[in-house]
């Protein structure tokens, strides 16, 4: 028996969430919907919910897409002379490790191979044709795919042209991808592809939580009797949908509320042109929804709020969102008339003439107060900008001399430690690992992954999933069986061998930071901070995760877990503190803790471990001699790939610790003064590259 999934009526505190999900259900050209939230908001619930309110579905029983019978001009397997019956609209689910054969079809092997036929295999996109294709956790599918996903859904149609099939059959979609932030960004170019976006947060309101609460237990409890209360407001919502399904290709949108749309896009200074068709897309879907046969005011605010803060998003760093203020602003501004006659307004004519009201004077806007009166400020709302914070001053005895900040004594205040602000990240250069890995696919290291440039031949049966078939191996491997025994001469399965392929990783860049008060006095902190977002931006761009370890006082904390969340990271590090003595040897514990711990965790991914000091180690009883053992035992750890110590000692007299330390660890080491702030993540450990540039 079929458990009832929960009401989408039953759902409280989401509304802007149901909003976008059924405007995208009712006009799916708007290209879909992003899903940005914190876990447990009840993401994907709303989801499934969707897919049981959607009106049901005339299909073509001898059509594989699942085509309208009264639509068969654009389907392959057209015209449609069977019967046609009826079924509820369809909710697929796309799994993360899905491949790309799996999303748009492939060439069927088995029918290729044994009957030489080229049959097209259909994929995901074809089963998900008029319905929902949801992707939960969107942000952690590999790029290609996302960008196959929305190709599809703004155009309506999969075209595949790959091992020998050419096809392109009807895919209208709409498509659904959830993510949690705190797990990696989606690039801005992938974000700009989403039609609409939305940023979900639990409730703050107790009364609003506990009503939460209570429906969630009487589902859980009674899932058929409690979807049995709703199904009343089910019923009707899925008769307004269908309503407005048809209703949305009446919907006037007239050369006014064009206008507006395009000043609002145009004053938020968003890319390209995608913003404006979404917003007018949305905007009418909008007016369907509520009844109305031309676009208003309230239809291009609640479209435009929907739309647009995703697309500000520019650089990684910049956070997403929209003022509102600025957007009433736009919107209230009155627009240039044509002269009369219509065409160009004549250059010669200067005066001007308004007419009152907004985008449309007859629309009444519910979904936020209005803007003041005032000339519009083309120019957007500067972004908020970092708070510079106190930083300890320190005192320098003689060149290079420092005096560390005493321990405190008992029952005496803490002295206060210092912070430095980072300046503007900078352009990094790849950090590639030695040898070759075996990671998840990423953008740095080399590595075997599943796709990439063909290097050998997996043995038969020891292939890993998702390895691409070695047409020439395979068919070796026939006629050598075909020359020991007699039969058709046909490929079998067993006659399959799959390609080793070599393409990049993805690696873990642990950044292990002295933040004593040697490095405050130095003002290394704030080189360091620069470097730290340098390389999560660079991480970013080639889907690598980093974390941050620092040491100082009388231990050390790790200050960013590994990420791939550069927004959290920036946040996190914001604040870093410095000051007090230097605690290395429970830095290099931790360090090495870190990345056990993510070894375990991911047994594959390589990691790099980046160690900024000077060598000191100042805090507890036999600092120096304990840290000197740690290091000693560095180089027989399996789960360091590589390490690199930068060295941070300056002045005249040098006493070579941190040397040593890279010495005894078996790691790269590299004075400050050739690496600087701007160079810190421009470390190659490439060893052969290194000698031939020596030589």
């Amino acid at each position: 028996m079929t458990v009832p999934v929960f009401p989408f009526t039953a759902l409280v505190g989401a509304d802007e969430l149901t909003t976008a999900l059924l405007l995208s259900a009712i006009s799916p050209e708007i290209g879909g919907v992003l899903v940005r939230g914190e876990k447990g908001t009840a993401k994907s619930t709303a989801v499934r919910a969707l897919a049981a309110v959607l009106p049901e579905q005339h299909v073509a029983t001898d059509c594989r897409f699942g085509c309208d019978p009264q639509r068969t001009d654009d389907c392959p397997d057209g015209p449609h002379t069977g019967p046609a019956t009826t079924r509820p609209a369809r909710l697929v689910e796309l799994p993360v490790g899905a491949t790309e054969d799996r999303v748009v079809g492939s060439l069927d092997l088995r029918r290729a191979l044994g009957d030489g036929e080229a049959a097209y295999q259909p994929g995901l996109l074809a089963e998900a044709h008029r319905g929902i294709l949801y992707v939960d956790e969107v942000n952690l599918l590999h790029d290609h795919l996302v960008d196959v996903l929305l190709d599809a859904a703004a155009m309506g149609r999969n075209t595949v042209e790959r091992d020998g099939v050419s096809i392109s059959h009807p895919a209208r979609i709409t498509l659904v991808g959830t993510m949690n932030p705190e797990e990696g960004e989606l690039r801005p170019q992938l974000l700009d592809r989403f039609g609409l976006t939305v940023h979900i947060a639990a409730s703050r309101d107790p009364r609003e939580r506990a009503e939460v609460v209570r429906r969630r237990l009487d589902s859980d409890a009674d899932p058929a009797g409690f979807a049995a209360r709703y199904a009343t407001s089910e019923a009707e919502l899925t008769q307004r949908l269908a309503a407005a399904r048809e209703a949305v290709r009446e919907v006037v949108l007239d050369e006014r509320a064009l206008r507006t749309i395009a000043r609002v896009c145009a004053g938020f200074d968003v890319d390209g042109m995608r913003a404006d068709i979404v917003t007018a897309r949305t905007a009418s879907a909008h007016a369907a929804w509520y009844g109305r046969d031309h676009v208003t005011r309230e239809d291009i605010r609640a479209a435009a709020l929907l739309s647009l803060p995703h697309r500000r998003r520019r650089a990684p760093f910049d956070a997403p969102g929209l003022d509102e203020d600025l957007l009433d602003r736009l919107l209230d501004e009155e627009p240039e008339e044509d002269p009369p006659g219509g065409g160009e307004p004549d250059p010669d004519d200067s005066s001007e003439e308004t007419s009152e009201g907004g985008a449309d004077g007859d629309g009444e806007d519910r979904t936020g107060p209005p803007g003041q009166d005032g000339a519009h400020d083309p120019q957007p709302s500067p972004q908020q900008e970092r708070t510079e914070q106190p930083s300890q001053s320190t005192t320098e005895h003689g060149e290079g001399e420092l005096e560390e900040p005493a321990e405190p004594q008992p029952g005496s205040r803490p002295s206060p430690v210092g912070t430095a602000e980072a300046q503007t990240p900078y352009r990094a250069r790849r950090l590639e690992l030695t040898g070759v890995g075996a990671g998840p696919s990423g953008r740095r290291s080399p590595a075997l992954t599943p796709r990439g440039r063909t290097v050998g031949i997996h043995p038969a049966g020891q292939e890993p999933a998702g390895s691409p078939v070695h047409l020439t191996a395979t068919l070796r491997a026939s006629a050598a069986r075909r020359a020991t025994t007699s039969g058709a001469a046909r490929v079998t399965g067993d006659d399959l061998r799959h390609a080793v392929t070599r393409g990049r990783e993805a690696n873990l860049v642990l950044l292990a930071v002295d933040a004593s008060g040697s490095m405050a006095a130095r003002k290394r902190m704030s080189e360091v901070k620069t470097a730290v977002l340098s390389l999560l931006l660079d991480a970013y761009q080639r889907r690598d995760r980093v974390g941050l370890v620092t040491f100082r006082g009388h231990g050390a904390e790790v200050v960013l877990p590994p990420t791939s969340s550069i927004d959290a990271a920036a946040a996190r590090l914001a604040d870093l503190p410095h000051g007090g003595r230097t605690p290395l040897a429970e830095g290099l514990s931790e360090v090495a803790r870190v990345v056990a711990r993510e070894r375990v965790r991911d047994r594959s991914q390589r990691a790099l471990v980046v160690l900024v000091t000077d060598g000191r180690a100042t805090a507890g009883r036999d600092a120096l001699e304990r840290a000197r053992r740690i290091a000693d035992q560095w180089g027989q750890a399996a789960t360091v790939s590589e390490s690199v110590v930068v060295d941070c000692e300056s002045g005249r007299f040098r006493m070579g610790l941190a040397a040593e330390l890279a010495h005894r660890m078996g790691a790269e080491h590299i004075p400050l003064e050739q690496v600087a702030a701007s160079g810190l993540v421009e470390i190659v450990t490439e060893r052969t590259t290194q000698r031939r540039s020596a030589a």
